[in-house]
Parts: structure tokens; C-alpha cells; sequence
């Protein structure tokens, strides 16, 4: 009896050590992500991004000997979800590293448990507000006031148009770019003459659309996500406007019936993954051409944009452990706080103590939708 229990111990005792060692093989990604609700549509392609980008990773052999396995949860695009499914991720998953979506609020409230346990959060969102918060996390989006200028710029330098409206949502990012239209108008010649907000869920804007028009605004700077677009644009057939609808950042799956609906009265931001094929060759289009590879091979042609952002994130996070030769929670956040000139799919990324959104040249274009095909705007 005695010489079985030996073997049966030893036998217990090697299997926990190779489960340890298969724990220590793989590096986990948490995504906290609104799957359903109305980040929806931004927030999967992120999700299919940051796998798509680890699938790649794990090809050549994953990161410094380990595999990424990436972990997803459905914050459906509320605060407190968010917090639910962080909080999950980091007792029960034990994940490394949070490459998170879209949806700020979130990520907000979720931010003191992710301090808490040192794991470093690359965000597809805006930062947290507290610089106790900020310290742990970095974004891959380009500053709220980028969207607006490149939107101004065109008003200023194409049109005549002088008066501009403000139609947003209440997310932390849109209230940011409301903030900077009203204050950078000026700079452009602009005047902003009405400022409307609305929910995402809203079926009809006509009420706030038609104010905008009897205030004589010849274009409305849409800030917000979802479906809302395409409402917004009915609402302007509806109503007869001339107005031109100048949208934020989005999926050209919600953009295209919008086209069919406005024509040449319709315009948005877009991202240099959304129009590569019309860039200039040079370092952007090498990288994007790197992530749009596998991307078509898996989902043809849909839209890169959030994806090649979430692939932005894994990247960013594995030049990280790279550079810091560590996989620790805060040695990854100290080496991401130190890159710089580093070349994505959306610009360059350029980190540092102080600044922990990096991108700090504007790359974003100005789009339209021409019989089908997204079009630079010159």
C-alpha cells in the first residue's frame, strides 16, 4: 500500500507541475468588449483583430517562447458589465494584459481593479480621467480633436458652408469631440449655431435635425456610433435638407446605406486600413498590408478598421515584452510607456511619460461612397 501511495503521489505531483509549466507557456489577453449593445459593430471587429493578430503571433512561435491565448467577454456595452466581466477576467482568468474595446465608460469603471492587480490595459478607447488610472493604461485611438479638425478642414477649404450643427451621443469620446468642435470652430472660419444631442437607441432625430436647419446650419457634424446614422440620414431625406451629414469614425457597413440614401450630401472620417489601396507606398501601407493579409484571408472584405486597430493593441503589447524581455504586469506597462516611432496600422506611435495616447499626427482622411466605392476625398 505504502509503494502505491509513493506512485500515486509522484504521479499527482508530476501532473500539477506540467500544468504549471502549460500555464507559464501561454500569455493571456483579456478583451472586455460591447458584443451586443451599441458599440456592437466597432467593438467585434476590435475583438476579431486582437485574435487575429494572436493567431499570427502563435505562428512564428508566439512571444518569447509563449503562446497567446486571448480570453473575451460581452460587457454589452455597459458600465457595470464591464466591471462584472474585468473583474472576472483578472480572479478567475488571470489574464496578463487587457487589449479592451471601445466602450469608455467601461473601461472607466473597471480602471481601479486593473491598478489594483497591475495589469497593463491598451484600450481601443479614450483614457481614464484619474492619473493613478491613466499611469496603467494606453490607447490606439487618435485624439478626439482629430475627427473634428479633418471634418472642419474640408468645410473650410471645399464648401462654402460657414454655419455647422452638432448632433452627438452621450459617450465620454463624443461629449470630447462636442468640446473641441465648439472650441476650435472659430479656427476654420466656423460658427457652431446649434448643439444637439441624442441616444442611441433614438428611432427618430428629425426634432433635433430640423432645429439644426431652422438655426441655418448648412452641415451637421454627427459624433456617435450605431445605427443612428442611417437614421439621421433619413431623417434629412425626409425633411427635404440640404444639409450635409459629416460623420465620426465607423464601419463602412453602417456607412454604405447611408450613402445610398444622401449621395454626395454625405461624408465621413476614415482611416488610412479603410483606403489603403489609395495611399501612397511608404511604411503605413507596408504595415497595413502586414495585418490586411491574414485579415482578408479569414474575412474577406469586410471592414479593417477596428480590427486593424485591436491588432495595433496585441503588437504594441508583444513589442512590449520584447523590449522589456518580461512578462510581468508592470515591466510590460514600463516598456510601452517607452516606445516611440513605432509604426502601426492607423500612424505612429509615439508613448511616453506623459503621453499615453499615441498618436500624435493626425492620420485620418476624409472619405465619401461613390457607386459603391470609398473614395478619398481630395
Amino acid at each position: 500500500m505504502k509503494a502505491k501511495s509513493t506512485i500515486a503521489l509522484a504521479v499527482l505531483a508530476l501532473t500539477a507541475a506540467a500544468g504549471a509549466a502549460n500555464a507559464e507557456d501561454v500569455y493571456k489577453i483579456g478583451i472586455s468588449a460591447g458584443l451586443t449593445g451599441y458599440a456592437a459593430t466597432v467593438d467585434r471587429a476590435w475583438r476579431d483583430g486582437v485574435e487575429v493578430a494572436a493567431e499570427a503571433i502563435n505562428a512564428k512561435g508566439g512571444v518569447m517562447g509563449r503562446k497567446i491565448k486571448v480570453f473575451v467577454e460581452d460587457n454589452r456595452s455597459e458600465p457595470q458589465e464591464a466591471v462584472t466581466v474585468y473583474k472576472k477576467m483578472i480572479s478567475s482568468d488571470e489574464v496578463d494584459v487587457f487589449v479592451s474595446g471601445c466602450v469608455s465608460a467601461g473601461n472607466f469603471a473597471a480602471a481601479p481593479l486593473v491598478v489594483k492587480a497591475e495589469r497593463p490595459m491598451v484600450l481601443c478607447s479614450i483614457l481614464p480621467q484619474q492619473p493613478a488610472q491613466v499611469k496603467w493604461a494606453y490607447s490606439t485611438l487618435p485624439p478626439a480633436g482629430f475627427e473634428v479638425r479633418k471634418r472642419f478642414e474640408y468645410l473650410k477649404e471645399k464648401t462654402d458652408i460657414r454655419k455647422v450643427a452638432v448632433l452627438h451621443d452621450p459617450t465620454p469620446y463624443a461629449l470630447l469631440q462636442k468640446g473641441v468642435a465648439e472650441k476650435v470652430a472659430a479656427e476654420y472660419g466656423l460658427e457652431v449655431v446649434a448643439v444637439e444631442a441624442y441616444k442611441q437607441d433614438d428611432a427618430d432625430l428629425s426634432v433635433q435635425l430640423g432645429k439644426m436647419q431652422a438655426a441655418g446650419a448648412g452641415a451637421v457634424i454627427k459624433i456617435g456610433l450605431g445605427g443612428t446614422t442611417l437614421t439621421a440620414a433619413k431623417n434629412l431625406k425626409q425633411l427635404g435638407s440640404k444639409m450635409l451629414l459629416l460623420t465620426s469614425l465607423e464601419d463602412l457597413a453602417v456607412f454604405r446605406p447611408v450613402a445610398e440614401v444622401l449621395g454626395d450630401q454625405f461624408f465621413f472620417v476614415a482611416s488610412p486600413s479603410q483606403v489603403s489601396d489609395q495611399l501612397a507606398d511608404g511604411p503605413l501601407k507596408t504595415e497595413i498590408g502586414k495585418f490586411l493579409a491574414p485579415w482578408r484571408a479569414k474575412y474577406g472584405d469586410r471592414d479593417p478598421n477596428w480590427a486593424s486597430r485591436g491588432w495595433d493593441g496585441v503588437m504594441l503589447t508583444v513589442a512590449a515584452i520584447e523590449k522589456a524581455k518580461s512578462f510581468q504586469g508592470p515591466a510590460v506597462r514600463d516598456a510601452i510607456e517607452g516606445i516611440t516611432g513605432w509604426q502601426g496600422t492607423t500612424g505612429v506611435y509615439d508613448f511616453g511619460p506623459d503621453q499615453h495616447q499615441g498618436i500624435t499626427k493626425n492620420p485620418l482622411l476624409l472619405a465619401t461612397i461613390r457607386n459603391g466605392k470609398v473614395e478619398i476625398v481630395k
